[in-house]
């Protein structure tokens, strides 16, 4: 044998020896790992051996097998969305493990605003809905995951319009100006609540399209939790800007572990639920001749405009995350696409979004760490000229209901060469012609970055930095063709291009202490610092058409828009004042015997929006709890948990605009200046003061889980744009100013989340929030008129009132009797001379219900909510499809329509306000 074959010989040998001793040395580890609550498999769940950085994770079934070295005694199990778990593997080849859903155990980690709590150390009222009890489906936006589940929390869509805005409301109504939204923080960064998309105001039809959603930049799909802070004891540690509650939403991140790749896509589609009922063609004859209209009204056609505007909408989702690391280095990174077709024409929303985040552990002590995130996104909106506030002409759904249904929008040709209708005039518009005239296009695109490294001294003390950049930045190019009858349209075309730009700058200093100070004593505190930088500004720019219109080049309008008619451009721009805030605040967090539970907060806040004579808000809270169940003479075996609740505090709010405290300047055309805001010095924070009693409790082996609260809320120092002394002239500067006078809301609350059926395979559970308000306006020095109305004959007419021993926003209008049918005329208590109390536009109970039904791996899931004991003003009915109407040749609502041969279609009980919930 050559010595070159000896050798190789030798060296398998040798491997061969190696690779036995190492066999040897390691064990194969199977388990599964599941749900405690249900049974069922966790999927993709981290197994890693405990100091080490390799492991694996858990198949579909829940399983998982690993090789681990003999000197191994623990595995590290953890999933999002539950508590971790240690379980020890010495002398063991096979383990099972039931990790503890976050959602139901008290060692829940909740977030609380620049740290975190245990579940079972709260003192404030907060809740958490995680991943696992989102609402399913196919969604635009974050808030959506939430709506109906979370008690004393309304979330309302404000229109049909993919992407639309969502009016959220935290414990009742308290915003005289400003959107009364609560602050909403992603992974510690407070957002602007703004959405950069611009507005374009008055198209020619009245009044401006519904806003977009601030939060369509982040993917449902990433987000891990959202904590709801909702009384003052929780929400002071945001001092000036939490008035209205705060939304923490948390963001997926990577686990230890094997490379995990997810995949999800899905498919919806929608439709109009619920037309509102519109006379047909038959029917409208019949009206015709019943209020002796002339024939010519009508047609001779069938249509339903409605329809013809009108679609089944798709809506497509995609998403992958990958995401792993060690106990050293973790990452997530995901991508998703979203497009969703309205139920409108050319309506439609697409959205492409990414999230990677990091967090990194240095140096051999691993004391030294960095946490880093960044979530790009892009998206993009097709709008249908559909407004809230249309004049008399209407908008394309207004329009498309008070179309003549005999008269065709089409004109069909022998020839094949079909054309709309064009009625001409500017007072009816073929709302299909409309559709089609019009085009409006946005595209916004949005960055939210944060570093944070952080130092740990020890086990028990830590210093953070937060430094975060939320930028976005969008431009729409909306255009309208020369051959629709829209006076500032007809016969010469349109074009306006507009961008807005949004930016919030952070830099945040904390320090966390964690530690028992004495025995049985143990102390959670937060110190720190928080500068905010905010700026918006923007530009529009617009322009008629040239005689003849624009002409036909295959290009959009807003591609040349200098070729239109130099005497009929419009230019302008603006930039806010940019606002600052500068804050201290501190919370300590004391736990005796985790048994009395105490926190206390102060926050101090500095900004430039406030006068100069109150640059410095202050805001104070305190809470305590009680866990009865730890007490030795509590002897209840059904109840597992006890907790009594109680705290105070205070809030404010400064959601108003930037520079009102200041004098403020706009430049008009051809050089003017004018003056838009006078001073106020003394302008300060609406401040908000509320105390709450709440109640926790698990029974039946933590089957059954209970919370329930009171709340009691004033809003005082009431900040308002007065008006300047009449008679003033058109434009005149307003004067803010901070009204005397209280809004109260008080109220009840509960939740009861319940595991009725829990046997290895099949499991049911069913969840039930409810909430009762009141809400009372007194102290003020006058009646503020609100609510107005747009249409025909009615613009300029409010019929809501700010009012003592009122609700906020009460209608207050003429007491309607009915029809006399002698006259065909309105009744009204005292003639009409009199205005009345007539409705509360806000709810009064608010319910959410949800439940799932498991099998295996199949799961039914419903979820329901409502609002009740409100009512609402049908502006549609009044100024749009109102009697009146069919005089003029529109249609009319089937509700105001008598039939002299079948009776009366119009039923009893019907009204221009509509009671949510009763017919």
């Amino acid at each position: 044998m050559s010595a070159k074959k000896l050798l190789s010989a030798l060296l398998f040998t040798v491997f061969v020896l190696f690779f036995y001793a190492a066999s040897a040395q390691n064990k194969t580890v199977t388990g599964k790992v599941t749900d405690s609550k249900d049974g069922t498999p966790v999927v993709g769940a981290s197994v890693v051996p405990k100091g080490t950085s390799g492991g694996t994770t858990t198949q579909k079934d829940g399983s998982f097998s690993l090789s681990v070295s003999s000197s191994v005694s623990t595995l590290v199990i953890s999933s999002i969305g539950y508590d971790s778990y240690e379980v020890n593997i010495a002398g063991q080849s096979s383990v099972t493990v039931s990790l503890q859903a976050l959602a139901g155990g008290l060692s829940e980690v909740v977030v609380i605003g620049y740290g975190t709590s245990r579940k079972k150390d709260l003192t404030g009222a907060v809740t958490t809905i995680t991943e696992r009890d989102f609402n399913k489906g196919v969604y635009t936006s974050p808030d959506q995951l939430i709506q109906g589940k979370v008690a004393g929390v309304q979330i309302t869509n404000n229109s049909g319009q993919p992407g639309g805005a969502t009016t959220i409301k935290i414990r009742g109504n308290s915003a005289i100006t400003g959107s009364g939204q609560p602050l909403v923080v992603v992974d510690g960064v407070p957002l602007d609540g703004r959405s950069p998309r611009p507005s374009i105001g008055d198209f020619g039809f009245g009044g401006g399209n519904p806003a977009s959603n601030p939060l369509n930049f982040l993917n449902p799909a990433d987000i891990a939790s959202i904590d709801i802070l909702k009384d003052a004891s929780a929400t002071a540690i945001y001092g000036s800007r939490a008035a209205y509650g705060v939304a923490l939403i948390t963001t997926k991140k990577g686990q230890p572990g094997q490379t995990r790749i997810d995949f999800g896509t899905s498919v919806g589609f929608s439709s109009v639920m619920r037309k509102i009922a519109i006379l047909d063609a038959g029917q409208f004859r019949q009206a015709l001749t019943y209020y002796g209209e002339p024939a010519s009204h009508d047609k001779g056609g069938n249509v339903d405009p409605f329809d013809e505007i009108s679609q089944s909408g798709v809506i497509q989702n995609y998403n992958v995350g990958i995401s792993g690391g060690n106990e050293n280095a973790r990452y997530r990174f995901s991508l998703g696409a979203l497009d969703q077709k309205g139920i409108i024409l050319k309506t439609g929303f697409k959205k492409y979004s990414a999230n990677f985040s990091g967090q990194f552990k240095f140096l051999e002590s691993k004391k030294l760490g960095l946490d880093l995130t960044i979530l790009p996104s892009q998206y993009t909106e097709d709008i249908a000229p559909i407004s809230n506030d249309a004049g008399a002409e209407g908008s394309l759904i207004g329009q498309a209901l008070q179309w003549n249904p005999t008269l065709p929008l089409v004109v069909k040709r022998s020839n094949g060469t079909d054309s709309l209708v064009n009625v001409g005039g500017t007072s009816i518009i073929n709302p299909l012609g409309l559709s089609a005239a019009y085009n409006d296009q946005a595209k916004v695109t949005t960055i939210l970055a944060s570093i944070s490294p952080y130092y740990k001294f020890n086990s028990w003390l830590e210093y953070r930095f937060l430094y975060s950049i939320n930028y976005g930045v969008g431009t729409r190019r909306t255009t309208m063709s020369p051959d629709i009858n829209i006076a500032r349209s007809q016969g010469k075309g349109f074009a306006q291009i507009g961008q807005a730009e949004l930016s919030t700058q952070q830099f945040t200093h904390t320090i966390n202490f964690n530690k028992a100070i004495a025995q049985d004593l143990n102390l959670n505190a937060v110190v720190g610092y928080e500068y905010l930088k905010y700026t918006n500004k923007g530009y529009n720019l617009n322009a008629e058409g040239p005689a003849g219109g624009f002409g036909n080049y295959g290009l959009n309008y807003t591609n040349y828009i200098q070729y239109g008619n130099s005497t009929n451009r419009g230019i302008s721009s603006f930039v806010d004042p940019s606002f600052e805030i500068q804050s201290y605040f501190a919370r300590t967090a004391f736990n005796f015997r985790d048994k009395y539970l105490a926190t206390l907060t102060i926050r101090a806040d500095g900004s430039t929006k406030f006068g100069e004579n109150n640059k410095y808000g202050y805001f104070p809270s305190f809470a305590l709890a009680w866990v009865l169940n730890k007490e030795d003479f509590f002897k209840v075996d059904f109840i597992n948990s006890l907790k009594i609740r109680g705290g105070w505090g205070k809030v404010g709010n400064q959601e108003f605009p930037s520079g009102s405290a200041q004098a403020r300047y706009g430049f008009g055309a051809n050089g003017s200046i004018n003056q838009i805001n006078n001073p106020n010095v003394d302008l300060k924070w609406q401040a908000d003061r509320q105390f709450n009693i709440g109640i926790d409790a698990t029974v039946l082996n933590s089957r059954i889980s209970l919370t329930m609260d009171y709340f009691n809320k004033r809003t005082t120092d009431l900040l308002f744009p007065s008006a300047p002394a009449q008679p003033a002239a058109p434009g005149a500067p307003i004067r803010w100013i901070n009204l005397p006078g209280n809004i109260d809301n008080k109220g009840f609350e509960f939740s009861v989340n319940t595991n009725i059926i829990n046997q290895g395979d099949l499991s049911w559970d069913f969840n039930v929030n409810a909430t009762f308000l009141k809400n009372n306006v007194s102290g003020l020095i006058t009646s503020i008129p609100t609510g107005d109305l747009d249409g025909q004959g009615v613009t300029g007419t409010q019929v809501q009132v700010i009012r003592n021993g009122l609700p906020i926003n009460a209608f207050v209008t003429r007491e309607f009797l009915g029809m006399d049918k002698a006259t065909g005329q309105s009744m009204y208590t005292d003639d009409g001379n009199t205005f009345y109390y007539v409705g509360n536009p806000n709810p009064k109970t608010l319910l959410g219900l949800s439940t799932t039904l498991r099998y295996k791996k199949w799961a039914l899931i419903a979820n329901m909510n409502g609002a009740f004991g409100h009512v609402i003003y049908n502006n549609t009915l009044n100024n749009v499809i109102n009697v009146g109407s069919i005089h003029r040749g529109r249609n009319i609502a089937v509700s105001v329509f008598e039939d002299p041969v079948k009776g009366i279609i119009y039923q009893p009980g019907n009204s221009l306000f509509k009671i949510p919930g009763k017919r």
